[in-house]
């Protein structure tokens, strides 16, 4: 066999054994991000996410809900009460932008669920008193923020669900803030809990730092 033949079989070869390898497994997006996306994702198709809240209202036996590959289920508050409120709320709701994240209310965020991943409490207020604003103002922000928490879930999915659902919250202030047409950015931060397994706290404000939403005049013209 020539060299050229030689060169040809390897180059075949090596083509072979390239081509069978599997493609690169793709970088994970942060829970935090998906967390957003999800939220956006809400405000922009209220309408489409009722009628997955209909589809997800299928799997309650009672004030027991069994979703796919979860025999055990989990026992809600409120049955599919709360899940029907939350369709009708959003069949009414109209498309908001998406909120953008701001830097100073994840890390806020974030500093909430680290406390509370080592502390085991849970609320608003931090072990050393803190509340969202002040969190936000040590990051060198604001105090005009507002914050949901998500108690029990790492799939983003299931993090907004409890939200908008908000099984057990007679003023559903968690969708409320969720819907706040005020609310321009947000920042979530996430983090294992030693009580509830998984939590994700989001910030909100209608600006990047907390600081107030100052109000715009049109020029006037003489």
């Amino acid at each position: 066999m020539t060299g050229f033949g030689r060169c040809a079989m390897a180059l075949g070869m090596l083509v072979s054994v390239a081509a069978a390898e599997p493609p690169p497994a793709p970088i994970p997006v942060p829970v935090e991000e998906s967390v957003l996306t999800e939220i956006n994702y809400v405000r922009a198709h209220p309408h489409d996410y009722a009628d997955e809240l209909r589809r997800y209202r299928d799997f309650f036996d009672g004030r027991v809900v069994r979703l796919p590959g979860d025999p055990v289920g989990e026992l809600t508050r409120e049955g599919t009460d709360a899940v029907d409120e939350a369709i009708t709320f959003l069949d009414r709701q109209s498309p908001l932008p998406p909120l953008a994240n701001g830097r100073l209310l994840s890390l806020a965020a974030q500093d909430l669920a680290e406390d509370q991943g080592a502390t085991g409490y849970n609320g608003h207020r931090s072990s050393d008193g803190a509340m969202p604003g002040d969190r936000v103002k040590r990051r060198g922000g604001d105090i005009f923020v507002s914050e949901t928490i998500s108690y029990g879930y790492d799939r983003p999915d299931d993090v907004v669900r409890q939200l908008i659902v908000d099984d057990g919250v007679p003023s559903r202030g968690h969708r409320s803030l969720i819907f706040a047409a005020g609310n321009r950015f947000a920042g979530v931060g996430c983090g294992e809990h030693p009580r509830v397994r998984y939590m994700c706290v989001i910030d909100y404000s209608a600006t990047a730092t907390g600081a107030p939403q100052l109000p715009t005049f049109a020029a006037s013209s003489r």
